[in-house]
């Protein structure tokens, strides 16, 4: 287990010295993703979101360096599939640290600490998208991701929101957010075994798959994290953040 999910970056801007402490503290072969605003994706919906996504980028994102992995982007239960309102957002990601860089120098004063807006080496960014809403088992919606080179996360979400196991780029995004009951239940044996056998078919064809559990409530989400590495053949998880 070489990863985790950074999740309070979807809640309030973080500071970059805490993007270092979390770099330096962690393995080489150690991968961080970062989850988007809120601000973005729930209260400005996705519409004019350049500064907001400036503001993001330049709070110590980029300071993972080479630990940076995917950026997910979730959006809120009542968000419609919109192709053209998702197109203009997708157009606005930055696919390259160079050009996220870039980006975060256009911050505005929202950023009251001194901004993180400068990269050692120019690196693919990926992105990968959660959605709740129904109308996004529409056909159109994975054809868009692929046309955007953009990861649809496979949430299983205890039957609460649409599952959907499209892949749309050479990322596969799982999150995990509870079997039966949402971030309440774990995963017994058997489910786990169906999970690993997904895993090891995304991962023979060649894709990139990153896994998370969200089944937090009651303190399952680590032990199943474990559980699903062992059966993966997977180094055991190591105290960190």
């Amino acid at each position: 287990m070489n990863t985790v999910e950074i999740n309070g970056s979807f809640y309030s801007l973080q500071r970059p010295e805490r993007y270092l402490r979390w770099r330096d503290r962690t393995p080489d072969d150690f991968r961080f993703t970062v989850k988007g605003s809120r601000f973005i994706t729930h209260m400005l919906r996705l519409r004019g979101v350049e500064t907001a996504l400036a503001n993001f980028l330049a709070s110590g994102v980029l300071a993972l360096e080479a630990k940076l992995g995917p950026i997910l982007w979730q959006l809120p239960p009542r968000q419609a599939f919109e192709p053209d309102r998702l197109s203009a957002f997708f157009d606005l990601l930055p696919r390259t640290t160079h050009d996220a860089a870039a980006l975060a120098r256009h911050h505005d004063d929202k950023v009251t600490f001194p901004p993180h807006t400068d990269v050692s080496a120019d690196r693919r960014l990926r992105h990968a998208l959660e959605v709740r809403h129904p109308s996004f088992t529409d056909p159109r919606f994975p054809e868009l991701l692929r046309a955007h080179d953009i990861a649809l996360v496979v949430a299983d979400t205890a039957g609460m929101w649409p599952y959907l196991e499209d892949v749309t780029s050479d990322l596969v995004y799982v999150r995990l957010h509870g079997d039966v009951e949402l971030y309440a239940s774990g995963y017994g044996d058997e489910t786990l075994t169906a999970w690993a056998t997904k895993i090891e078919r995304w991962r023979s064809a060649g894709l990139d798959v990153y896994v998370y559990f969200d089944n937090d409530i009651k303190v399952k989400a680590p032990g199943d994290a474990m559980a699903l590495a062992a059966k993966l053949g997977l180094r055991p998880a190591s105290p960190g953040e």
